[in-house]
């Protein structure tokens, strides 16, 4: 915490004093953007447009900063090609099932600004687009065991004689 302005010095007098020790003290070395001159701003930006900006900076999903329902949306753009790349049909269905959960508990709880229309997903229609890219390979039939050799030994009434 910095100490009190000392009475009887101005205010920019004392704000020259802080930065002059903060400076000794070495306060400002090694700082990102130092001898680097501040962003120019060619003008004002939109929320939508900083949003962006920050999100490219910090290296940020922007599908994470939409409203819930748009993600829903993105998340059934892309669900044959997530559905299609799953090894099973149990599991394909599982990501199918997952997704329209997701869409279900969305339309039951309050949604805070506009709400967007999602839809489910045809879950027989994904799974036949599934083997349709994903063929059935039939198994090589399984040899039949050996029958098994007979016995040589031989019962106690079978060695008299």
């Amino acid at each position: 915490m910095t100490e009190r302005k000392p009475e009887g010095m101005s205010f920019e007098t004392w704000v020259d004093h802080q930065i002059v020790q903060a400076r000794e003290r070495g306060a400002f070395e090694g700082l990102a953007g130092a001898g680097k001159p501040l962003p120019r701003r060619d003008k004002e930006k939109s929320s939508y447009e900083w949003a962006l900006e920050w999100a490219r900076r910090e290296e940020a999903d922007p599908v994470s900063m939409l409203p819930s329902g748009l993600v829903l949306r993105k998340e059934r753009e892309d669900l044959p090609a997530l559905v299609t790349a799953q090894p099973t049909e149990d599991r394909a269905r599982a990501v199918v099932e997952a997704h329209n959960a997701r869409v279900d508990a969305y339309y039951r709880r309050p949604v805070e600004g506009v709400w967007i229309a999602v839809g489910m997903a045809d879950v027989e229609q994904e799974l036949a687009r599934w083997r349709a890219e994903h063929p059935v390979v039939p198994e090589p039939p399984t040899p039949e065991p050996p029958p098994p050799a007979p016995s040589r030994r031989r019962g106690w009434w079978r060695r008299a004689g």
